[in-house]
């Protein structure tokens, strides 16, 4: 689909677009036409919030990067906790609320961001037109959304450079006479610099779609490497987030394509042990046949990485933070 392609950053928050705007939306017919030109006409899905910040230290090796979907970021203190205890210096964060009902009308990247001290890039991936499914009902505390946005997020403790927003090719997943949700938007990558002792590094928080085949993430990952090497030429790549791999083949991860693709450009994955799995039942994502995956990796490009491991999304009191766990690598330098 022809949707624009790389978004640049602003300073200054989002615009938001009235819920008059939402509501006509609401109301289009869901037509690829009418999507295409819903996203051109929204502001706020073609930019990336970066304010600036004061972290201009490079990072020193060796530094620890994480990669987590927060679900939506429910539980925003805990899992602010959680993140603070691996001491990372890049925390590639997927399912961001900002302005959602269900989550308090927070903005749980920027929040989280100030309880560790980072700076952060955020870019939305769905502007949400209705409170959420029946099972987010419950928390929703408001009538409606105050900005009904959704999306991913960098943060890091050192400035963000020529931070910006790729929005991953479609197949009008979510804006479609069937679908469930009522949506605007696309999956996404948000993709930034970041200045390390031995040189710059290409940072990118990944986000695939879970209702396509291996096909389609395969192509969605082609496209993310293309504007890597297009935006960022040859330097070193720290790719990590929720893939989504497995889902259409029982679980069998080992059956995506994209793997392959991304081997053949020179890059190299990582989620902890391969049989351990990063899924978990949460208060959202109801289980009952107790069946995990493992869906969140990282994908790396000319950087030395070491211990590879996955941290249990698990708050005081084994409280359940997210139905993804986190995942974490160790980088010693780069090659």
């Amino acid at each position: 689909m022809p949707y624009p392609q790389l978004a640049p950053a602003q300073a200054i928050a989002l615009p938001v677009p009235s819920q008059d705007v939402r509501n006509q939306m609401l109301a289009l017919d869901r037509t690829e036409a009418n999507h295409v030109d819903a996203i051109a006409k929204l502001a706020c899905m073609n930019r990336v919030e970066a304010p600036p910040a004061p972290h201009l230290a490079r990072l020193q090796f060796p530094f620890t990067t994480v990669a987590w979907n927060v679900e939506r970021c429910h539980v925003l203190e805990p899992s602010a906790a959680l993140l603070a205890e691996q001491k990372a210096d890049l925390v590639l964060l997927s399912e961001m609320d900002n302005g959602m009902s269900r989550t308090g009308q927070r903005h749980t990247t920027r929040e989280v961001a100030a309880h560790l001290d980072m700076a952060y890039a955020y870019g939305v991936e769905f502007l949400e037109l209705e409170l959420g499914t029946g099972v987010m009902l419950p928390y929703c505390k408001d009538p409606q959304n105050d900005k009904g946005f959704h999306g991913n997020a960098i943060l890091a403790r050192t400035a963000l450079q020529m931070p910006t927003m790729l929005r991953l090719p479609d197949q009008l997943f979510w804006f479609n006479p069937q679908a469930k949700a009522a949506r605007v938007g696309t999956r996404c990558a948000i993709m930034a610099v970041i200045a390390t002792e031995q040189g710059p590094l290409c940072a990118v928080s990944v986000h695939l779609e879970n209702l396509g085949d291996t096909a389609h993430r395969a192509r969605q990952v082609e496209a993310i490497l293309d504007a890597i090497e297009e935006t960022y030429g040859e330097m070193p790549v720290i790719l990590g987030g929720d893939l989504n791999t497995g889902l259409a083949n029982g679980g069998d991860f080992e059956k995506e394509e994209l793997f392959e693709l991304a081997r053949q450009r020179s890059y190299v994955r990582h989620s902890g042990e391969i049989d351990q799995m990063t899924t978990r039942p949460s208060r959202f994502s109801q289980n009952p046949q107790g069946l995990r995956f493992k869906l969140d990796w990282f994908l790396t490009r000319g950087v030395r990485v070491g211990q590879s491991s996955i941290i249990p999304s698990l708050g005081p009191d084994n409280e359940v933070l997210s139905d993804h766990d986190m995942i974490r690598i160790e980088i010693e330098g780069l090659e």
